[in-house]
């Protein structure tokens, strides 16, 4: 919805070569996929596991506070392991080739309030199709937001700051009503729907067992230490929503990425699709171990192009990715995290504002630029 339109330069032809360029790129990765990636994630779901065990086993002695802080970094580094690298990508299928029933997006549940069927719904079928489309692609600005300059602007949209900040702290409950499309099931007769019924009941069940979990077994079974074990893992929940919030931030909402009208979509070709998830998307530049905790999320651009590949295998695929955005004259947004989050950051204010008006010139001071 951008004035400029920075693709306009290619023909259909040229998009439709890119479409098959990528096309090339995604059968390779699949026909290499072997036991070096199963050992890859098998490995890192066994850490994680011990880490989540070391680490409430620390909290046991949280009256500490050196045990304290040991335990709550731990506990907030295994959740996230939990809810990026294994979670998100085992639920997008990317490792179903392994056939191996433990480690399957139909069997896989994770930490997170929201059930892994619903998320899969609104995230693998919703949001992936859709990409940045307004009105389609809930995961832009999450229905709480303005998210580009041509929306009409209302009052209401002055809070989106703060919307935006509630949203990162509490943010798994925020993706799980998105996931049930809680602002237009609330109306009345909606919510009287058997089927909207029954999922919300199914986020009920899995809020319970989530709070049952951190909130109450854990800390009871920390004794003496009820209440430090209690804020530990408060603490541990909210680095995590908010990690997890500004990664995906980063992913989708700097200056420099591209939304899209939903009549842009309309007869949709292959490379078309291809096109606008590079348009619509955005890289954070790291280290390995960033890239690690980010659930290789910090690969955006390559995530949305080939979501059901090995997470282990974006960075590789990556450079390749970025070579066809040279050859095609297009723009790389990447960029390291503070400068990534400030940008997105800077967008969410920004856009809360109404537009700045452009200042018309009369026919005087028309003039007087003439003259100068």
């Amino acid at each position: 919805m951008t004035a400029i339109d920075p693709t306009a330069h290619l023909t259909a032809e040229q998009i439709e070569e890119l479409g098959r360029e990528l096309d090339a790129i995604r059968d390779e990765v699949l026909a290499s996929r072997g036991e070096k990636d199963a050992a890859y994630i098998r490995k890192v779901i066994s850490a994680q596991r011990k880490l989540e065990l070391v680490s409430r086993g620390v909290l046991l002695f949280s009256f500490f506070p050196p045990a304290w802080l040991l335990g709550t970094a731990g506990l907030s580094v295994a959740k996230i392991m939990d809810n990026m690298e294994i979670g998100h990508n085992v639920l997008h299928g990317q490792w179903d080739w392994m056939r191996d029933p433990k480690i399957h997006s139909t069997t896989w549940e994770w930490d997170h309030v929201s059930p892994s069927d619903q998320w899969k719904h609104s995230h693998n079928q919703l949001h992936h199709t859709y990409t940045n489309v307004i009105g389609k692609d809930n995961d832009l600005g999450y229905g709480i937001m303005r998210v580009d300059e041509d929306q009409k602007w209302h009052p209401f949209h002055l809070g989106q700051p703060l919307w935006n900040f509630i949203n990162a702290c509490f943010f798994e409950y925020g993706i799980a009503a998105y996931d049930l499309e809680l602002g237009k099931n609330l109306h009345k007769r909606r919510r009287k729907d058997p089927e909207f019924r029954a999922r919300a009941k199914a986020v009920g069940r899995k809020i319970r067992k989530q709070v049952l979990k951190d909130y109450v077994i854990h800390p009871l079974l920390s004794g003496p230490s009820f209440l430090t074990t209690l804020a530990a893992t408060f603490t541990a929940n909210l680095v995590r929503n908010i990690w997890s919030h500004s990664v995906i931030m980063c992913g989708h909402f700097p200056e420099g990425v591209q939304v899209f009208e939903r009549r842009s979509i309309k007869d949709e070709t292959r490379g078309q699709w291809y096109l606008r998830q590079m348009m619509g998307s955005a890289n954070i530049s790291g280290s390995r171990a960033m890239h690690f905790m980010t659930g290789n999320l910090s690969h955006q651009i390559e995530h949305h192009l080939f979501p059901d590949l090995p997470s282990n295998r974006y960075a590789e695929v990556a450079v390749k990715v970025r070579a066809l955005f040279e050859k095609y004259e297009l723009e790389y947004v990447t960029g390291p995290l503070p400068k990534q989050v400030f940008s997105a950051w800077h967008k969410v204010f920004r856009l809360s504002l109404p537009n700045k008006k452009p200042k018309v010139k009369t026919p005087d001071r028309e003039q007087e630029l003439v003259a100068a």
